[in-house]
């Protein structure tokens, strides 16, 4: 998505300002080139191998369309993807809202928070990501499972804490 489109509500403006900074225009094929990371919100089957060999070395690829991704998490690693994430259960690495709520739903009732902040988020992203401990942590491990009941604990904590804090800094 570039700024230079004209249909482009206020929402998506802001979108474009962080992150497409350089202003890239054209087809995916030519916006995937040389990047590090490919984060899919679309459509299914639109990344082939071919594309993720122009990125560069051991990029990430976040293929979240659902049900089917942008490119199939084998077929990303076998272009050289060093980390693959969907929206599938049935593949490693699956990003679903269900890590964050109810975590943030949780903490943000038991400290009887008048709104979810900008701090909460980034306490309940924090939380999120320190649920893998080390030595579980690789290719195939980045997030937790949403299966894992210490993620909803964790987070209900992280965000009752930055409400809190943000409460006392007032």
């Amino acid at each position: 998505m570039s700024k230079s489109r004209t249909d482009l509500n206020e929402a998506k403006k802001k979108l474009c300002e962080s992150t497409n900074k350089n202003n890239v225009q054209g087809q995916l094929t030519d916006a995937i080139i040389g990047k590090d990371v490919f984060i899919g919100v679309s459509q299914p089957r639109i990344v082939t191998e071919k594309m993720i060999k122009t990125m560069k070395k051991d990029p990430i690829i976040f293929a979240m369309s659902n049900p089917e991704p942008e490119i199939l998490p084998d077929l990303a690693k076998k272009a050289g993807a060093a980390v693959v994430g969907t929206g599938r259960s049935d593949y490693p690495n699956q990003v679903n809202n269900l890590l964050a709520f109810p975590g943030v739903f949780r903490g943000a009732l038991d400290i009887r928070a008048k709104r979810i902040t900008s701090e909460m988020k980034v306490a309940a992203a924090k939380a999120i990501a320190a649920s893998v401990d080390d030595e579980n942590l690789g290719v195939d491990k980045i997030i937790p499972s949403i299966f894992d009941r210490n993620v909803e604990t964790n987070v209900a904590e992280a965000v009752a804490k930055a409400w809190i804090d943000e409460q006392k800094s007032r």
